[in-house]
């Protein structure tokens, strides 16, 4: 059979591929490698994660602390089943509307591993051995990526475990060691500390997150530490041994030795290629399973073979993977493809939550911006009294020379959705004064723009 277009995963950069190809008219095979659509986003990464950073807010009365105490619960006992119940209603719904918005376009969708056997051909083995050949105009390979595992950690996916065996069977341990302070082990990190469980935080660098503004990072590390949260900057996990009742203990390079329940390594994550017979259209991945693609339409060396989502590496966000699944259909199709805005946000779901669009300060720095900063603490608001928030905050960064607004950096409650107001404003443009002149809604957290923005201007040059 021939389709013009056959998508390789069903995450959020392959599903958006193939609907856009359906309402281009078409036609679409999606190729998913579990049983069911979703890919890593669904079933092991985002979606997941998120619903279980949930759970946890809502069993350990995290957001009402402010008020009732540290030691507030709503639910004095949460185990594993508690986490399991709401995470796996949650996955059961994304697959059935994802399924559904196939259904309802046209895309046939099949299960099976897939692998190139030439440049627009595709061979899928079903999970009873059956194998099928589809011809294609245009590929997308959209596989996402895979826990890195390096051989010297001995894996026993019980207490010594990545992420995609976290969440297949979560449970809550005494004492968690987490390797790697990305986005991953940062969000897992601070989820299983908000469910107060004793957490060292391993790093090899001195600094995590080196996208986000410094302050925002800094009053971060001040929350988790605060909290009780221990973080090793500057350490190298050398080896992981086990002792006698069987748990790991993380053996550092210099010297220390860090025994818990259970250990997480999330320290890097590589392309799911090695099953696609690459070699056979002429495509190489690098020592990290991903590959290079245009930028503009995420064509591969292969023209008519793209590549979207996380297998092609930074910024490795659901968001924008989405957008990149899309483009490449366009370009496929030969649609009119409307410029990428010039600034996305990210959002880092950890416990308190980070969003950021646009600079940072050392980024205009390093640009040799003249700028002024504006920070809001939500502890400022009256919804933030409401809400009995003691941190959060939002920096605003504006140009000096005609009062652009260059960046907004928010940590604390709801930051992944206040970040749209700024988002808006940074692409269209605008200026201080915007959020100076206009009207928020009271009470609410959204006043903090209005706050940032006043506590900019109090400290700009008079004209």
């Amino acid at each position: 059979m021939r389709y013009e277009l056959i998508v390789i995963g069903s995450g959020p950069a392959g599903r958006r591929a193939a609907i856009q190809a359906a309402k281009l008219g078409r036609s679409a095979l999606v190729v998913e490698n579990r049983a069911r659509v979703g890919g890593v986003s669904v079933h092991t990464g985002t979606i997941p994660s998120k619903t279980l950073r949930e759970t946890v807010l809502n069993l350990t009365g995290w957001r009402e602390r402010g008020f009732y105490g540290r030691a507030y619960r709503v639910k004095k006992e949460i185990g594993g089943s508690d986490l399991n119940m709401r995470l796996r209603k949650t996955l059961e719904h994304e697959i059935d509307v994802l399924e559904h918005q196939f259904a309802r376009n046209g895309v046939r969708t099949i299960a099976g591993i897939a692998r190139f056997v030439g440049p627009h051909e595709v061979a899928v083995v079903e999970p009873d051995g059956d194998e099928h050949r589809f011809e294609a105009d245009s590929v997308l390979i959209a596989v996402g990526t895979a826990p890195y595992r390096p051989p010297h950690i001995p894996f026993n996916d019980t207490n010594i475990l990545d992420s995609d065996a976290l969440i297949a069977e979560p449970r809550v341990p005494r004492s968690l060691t987490v390797v790697g302070a990305g986005v991953i082990g940062l969000e897992y990190a601070t989820i299983f500390s908000a469910l107060d469980v004793p957490v060292t935080l391993i790093e090899p660098r001195d600094t995590f997150l080196d996208f986000i503004d410094r302050e925002i990072i800094d009053e971060f590390v001040h929350q988790l530490r605060d909290r009780g949260m221990a973080i090793r900057l500057g350490c190298k996990l050398e080896r992981v041994e086990v002792d006698g009742q069987g748990w790991p203990i993380a053996i550092l390079d210099d010297g220390r030795r860090i025994r818990s329940e259970m250990l997480l390594y999330a320290a890097g994550r590589i392309g799911a290629t090695a099953k696609l017979g690459l070699d056979t259209c002429g495509l190489e991945i690098d020592s990290r399973g991903r590959l290079a693609v245009d930028p503009a339409t995420f064509q591969t060396a292969v023209p008519h073979i793209y590549a979207a989502g996380d297998v092609i590496g930074f910024p490795s966000l659901a968001s924008t993977s989405m957008e990149q699944g899309r483009i490449a259909a366009c370009h496929a199709f030969g649609a009119p493809m409307p410029p990428a805005p010039a600034y996305f946000p990210y959002g880092i779901y950890a416990v308190p939550e980070i969003s950021t669009v646009g600079l940072s300060e050392q980024e205009v720095r390093e640009r040799g911006i003249p700028c002024e900063c504006g920070i809001a603490r939500f502890r400022e608001t009256s919804r933030g009294h409401i809400m009995g928030l003691e941190t959060g905050m939002m920096k605003m960064i504006f140009a000096l020379d005609d009062r652009r607004l260059l960046g907004v950096h928010i940590i604390g409650e709801g930051a992944t959705e206040l970040i749209h107001i700024g988002q808006a404003v940074l692409n269209l443009g605008g200026t201080l004064d915007y959020f100076v002149e206009n009207t928020f809604n009271y009470p609410t957290l959204a006043e903090a723009y209005k706050i940032a923005a006043l506590d900019a201007w109090n400290r700009m040059p008079r004209v």
